[in-house]
Parts: C-alpha cells; structure tokens; sequence
C-alpha cells in the first residue's frame, strides 16, 4: 500500500477533527468533491459554506450534491463569492465556531472549464487569515497547492511562508509533500491555538 495523495490526506486530517454538527467551509467548491465529503463529516445537524468565483463550479458542486439525495448531509449553502470575503459573507454566530475549512487552489478541473481562472496569492492568503478568525480553537485548515501550473508556484510559495510565519501561538503547521516531484500537488495543514 502507499502513501495517500494530497487529497485523501487532507480528508483524513478533516474526518479527525471536524464534529458532527459543526459548520465547516470548502474555501474552492471546484467540483464540489470537498463540499460533499464535508456534508458528510458534518452531517444532517451541520452546516457547510461553500464558495467560488465561477457559476460553473457551483453548478458542478450542486449536481453533485444532489446525487447523493442522502438525509445525513448538512445543509450546504453556494456562495458566488471570492473565498477572501468568507468572513463577511458568514453569519457572526458562525465566527469561531468552524470546525474545518478546505482549500483546493488552482483552477477548476472540469472539461471545457477556463484553466486561465485560477485562483490567485493576494485573495488566498486573505481568506487563510479570515480562516484562523473562523476557526474554533483545534480546527483545522487544509490547503492542497498545485505548484506545476502557471502561477501555482508562487501562490504555493506565499502560501508556505505565510504558514512558516505563524506564530506558535496562533496554530501550527505541517506539510505533506512527495520531495521528489517539486512540481506535484501537496498539502498543508494548520490546527489553530
């Protein structure tokens, strides 16, 4: 058996931590895969916020989600917005209570899908900062980056130093990364204070 990839990491770090009835985000809907396994981890009594930019994602993530047709699901709200407005876009009482936030960078991976929209440094490491003010203390935020596109090197780049910078007080860090393949997909997580 080997190493799981990036995105069946970041789910297990996820079903770890996030409790059934918590609210949880998926930063990047994208195709709704991680909207979906959070529905699921939260379930029927949680909440799920999921954001993103193109109306074809969001599309993509409803279709899924409404395949399912399972009970257990937590409700999942579609917000056409940037993942850096989550904060405000997130009723208050919800401030400090997420117990999970998912972050897939890049560009959205469906046929036919415009690879130029890709997700960019400036507004993820805003949304990373509002992510530590969301999160209840042990949640945890996971960020898959995908360095080999153009421009995923740099928001990969920023997004590790400004984890690197954290101060211990406010969450700690890790990365999951295959170090022979610098262009490869990797993770990091960050368990808040």
């Amino acid at each position: 058996m080997g190493f799981m990839s990036v995105l069946s990491f970041a789910h297990k770090l996820i079903g770890e931590r996030l409790q059934p009835g918590e609210p949880a985000i998926d930063a990047t809907a994208g195709t709704g895969q991680d909207t979906l396994f959070l529905a699921r981890a939260s379930g029927r009594r949680g909440q799920v916020y999921a954001f993103d930019i193109q109306a074809e994602a969001l599309a993509l993530t409803r279709q899924r989600l409404d395949r399912e047709q399972d009970s257990r699901l937590a409700e999942v709200t579609l917000l056409k917005r940037s993942h850096a407005e989550m904060e405000a876009a997130l009723p208050a009482a919800v401030h400090g209570t997420v117990g999970a936030i998912m972050f897939n960078l890049g560009y959205l991976p469906a046929e036919g899908a415009d690879a130029t929209v890709i997700t960019l440094t400036q507004t993820t490491l805003a949304a990373l900062e509002a992510s530590l003010r969301l999160l209840r203390p042990k949640g945890i935020v996971t960020i898959v980056l995908y360095p080999g596109h153009q421009g995923g090197d740099e928001e990969a780049g920023a997004v590790e130093r400004w984890a690197a910078s954290l101060a211990p007080s406010a969450g700690q860090a890790i990365v999951y990364r295959q170090i022979q393949k610098p262009a490869a997909p990797y993770l990091i997580a960050i368990e808040k204070r």
